[in-house]
Order: structure tokens, then C-alpha cells, then sequence
């Protein structure tokens, strides 16, 4: 792609989730949700393949019915309450259209069913894109509004996020769809408890890019997509085969790595907030996200393979990408446990 292109749609990615962030009047919050959609379109088509036409086609009528109902609830609730403010959609019909249309757009439970396909038809770099930075905007306006709605509905989309996105990932060989329904499954975590303490959210948030920017960054420096594709990583790149594996032992929140720090604060809030019903299906639906998490680690590190792929064989070629960003990553994924105290110290 162009490089003046390039740095025009980056460009307006960053434009609208920032428009979404600073805005209190619903137009304006719309309008950046919009301008990110339309900016990471032509991201998604630029390899010209039928499956990245069909993903971007898939995504942008999801993201287009999300816009409209979030429209329609932002004009039902200035009809109904004559405000047009975020922090005021004060009517139960208004407020549970809008976390319904915010739960399409980051593809959480039951609204999840795009994700993994759209995912699926996308390099990696472009589904790093679709699985952190677009998920920003969203969550800002869920964090705003979720004052306002129903905690029941808060807690049955967080309680089926979590195990969908555990369900769902079991019986997948695609690392993409895998990587899906874990980001469907933290998303659950984060909409869970947005309603008791929104600082853990956006922890939580913080917590999940980082790890995912590492498991996506990892696979990229060996163009890994597949299962059988993963299990010839070793020969090629033995360290990284090392810190790729706890990155996603990391995402499946096992101590002593920083993955584990939200869903220890998450669960520690959600006891004492009384619901431990809901804490323990929680803590056993991350155990079923665990399991595949672990069967790439397994695939990854216990199997010589000498079994064929249909992907071309790297071996040993040198890369080219750069490895800072992945550097960085890894290290805020593998070691942020123990200054737990001092994070919180400074979200809250």
C-alpha cells in the first residue's frame, strides 16, 4: 500500500477513536466510530484475497447496524428525556439499546459471531488493529454508560462472553479464531466489572493489549497461522517459541505472569461486592480458556513435527521486521505481577 495512503487511514484510526474519547454528545461520539470504521476498511482489503474482501464486507455491515442502532437509541433518548448528553441516557430502553449495539461492535457474546470469521480473513497486523485499537472506542462509551443500565444485562453479557469465548476456541486449529474467542472471552471479564469498579476495566484493557499485541507480534515473526504451522517454530526460533508460549500462558492469566493481575483484582472486587456465584463461574469458565491456551503451548513446545504443512517452510531466512515493539511487549506480558500494588495505586 501507498505509504501516503497508509499514513492517511492510520491517521484517521487515530482521529476517531479520539473524537469517541473526548466527545459527551452522542453525534459526536457516532461520528468517530464511524471515521475508525471507514479508515480500517481498506487495511482489511489491501491483499486483495477473496477471504479479506468477504471479512471486510462481514465487518462493515455488523459495524454499520451497531452505528445505526446507537444512533437510534442516542435520538430515542433525546425524544424521551430531551438530553443528548453520554452521561445522560437515563432511560432503560435507550441505555439497554446502546450497551446491546456496543456489545456488536466489540463482538461480545451473543453478539460475537462475526469476530472469529472476520478475524479469520485478515493478516495479522490488521487483526492486531481489529483486536485492541478498535476496541478503545467502544469501551469508553460502555464504561459511560453502564451507570445507567441494568447490572443484570451487564452480567449475563459478561458471564456468556466468558465462556463462549472458552467454549468456542476448543476445537479451532486457525491461531486467528483462536485469538478471537480469547478476545471474546476477555471482553467478558471487562464488561463484568465495569459496572462495580470501571478503574478495573480499563486495567483490564490495558492488561489485554499488551498480551495481545505480544501473541500477535510473535506469530507474525514466523508467519504462523495455523496449528501444524506453529509446531515447526522451534527450530527456527527457539526464544521466541519460549516468551511466545508464557505470553499465552500470560492471556490465560496463570501467576507469576501479568495476565493473571486483572483477573485477581476482578475476581477480589467482584467478593466484595457480594456476588460470588458469579466470581466462581468466572474463575471456572478462564479454566476452559486455559485449555487451549495450553494446547498451543503444547503444540508449540512438546512436539517435534515432522509432519507437513501446506504453508511455505521459513526455516531458518532471516526476518526483516523490526523487534523492539515485540521486545517491549513481551516484557510488559511476562512481568508486571509483582508492582501489582503500584498499578493500582495509579488507575485508581
Amino acid at each position: 500500500m501507498n505509504p501516503y495512503v497508509l499514513t492517511i487511514l492510520l491517521s484517521s484510526l487515530g482521529l476517531g477513536t479520539t473524537l469517541t474519547f473526548a466527545s459527551s454528545h452522542w453525534l459526536l461520539a457516532w461520528m468517530g466510530l464511524e471515521v475508525n470504521t471507514l479508515a480500517i476498511i481498506p487495511l482489511m482489503t489491501q491483499q486483495h484475497h477473496p477471504r479479506a474482501v468477504e471479512a471486510a464486507t462481514k465487518y462493515f455491515l455488523t459495524q454499520a447496524t451497531a452505528a445505526a442502532m446507537i444512533l437510534f437509541a442516542a435520538t430515542t433518548n433525546a425524544w424521551l428525556v430531551g438530553e443528548w448528553s453520554i452521561n445522560d441516557m437515563s432511560h432503560p430502553i435507550a441505555s439497554s439499546m446502546t450497551i446491546a449495539a456496543l456489545a456488536l461492535k466489540i463482538g461480545l457474546a451473543p453478539m460475537h459471531f462475526w469476530l472469529p470469521e472476520v478475524l479469520q480473513g485478515l493478516d495479522l497486523i490488521t487483526g492486531l488493529i481489529l483486536s485492541t485499537w478498535q476496541k478503545l472506542a467502544p469501551l469508553a462509551l460502555i464504561i459511560q454508560v453502564a451507570p445507567t443500565v441494568n447490572p443484570g444485562m451487564l452480567t449475563l453479557l459478561g458471564l456468556l462472553s466468558t465462556l463462549i469465548g472458552g467454549w468456542g476456541g476448543l476445537n479451532q486449529t486457525q491461531v486467528r479464531k483462536i485469538l478471537a474467542y480469547s478476545s471474546i472471552a476477555h471482553m467478558g471479564w471487562m464488561i463484568i466489572i465495569s459496572q462495580y469498579a470501571p478503574h478495573l476495566t480499563l486495567l483490564a484493557l490495558g492488561m489485554y493489549v499488551f498480551m495481545t499485541s505480544t501473541a500477535f507480534l510473535s506469530l507474525k515473526m514466523v508467519s504462523a497461522t495455523n496449528i501444524s504451522t506453529i509446531t515447526t517454530m522451534w527450530s527456527k526460533a527457539p526464544v521466541l517459541v519460549s516468551t511466545t508460549a508464557l505470553a499465552l500462558l500470560s492471556l490465560g492469566g496463570l501467576p507469576p505472569l501479568t495476565g493473571f493481575m486483572a483477573k485477581w483484582l476482578i475476581l477480589q472486587e467482584m467478593a466484595k461486592q457480594q456476588v460470588p456465584l458469579t466470581a466462581t463461574i468466572m474463575a471456572l469458565a478462564a479454566l476452559i480458556s486455559l485449555y487451549f491456551y495450553l494446547r498451543l503451548c503444547y503444540a508449540m513446545t512438546l512436539t517435534i513435527s515432522p509432519n507437513t504443512t501446506n504453508a511455505t517452510a521459513p526455516w531458518r531466512t532471516r526476518t526483516t521486521q523490526s523487534t523492539i515493539a515485540l521486545a517491549l511487549f513481551t516484557v510488559v506480558t511476562l512481568g508486571l505481577l509483582p508492582i501489582t500494588p503500584a498499578i493500582v495505586a495509579l488507575v485508581i
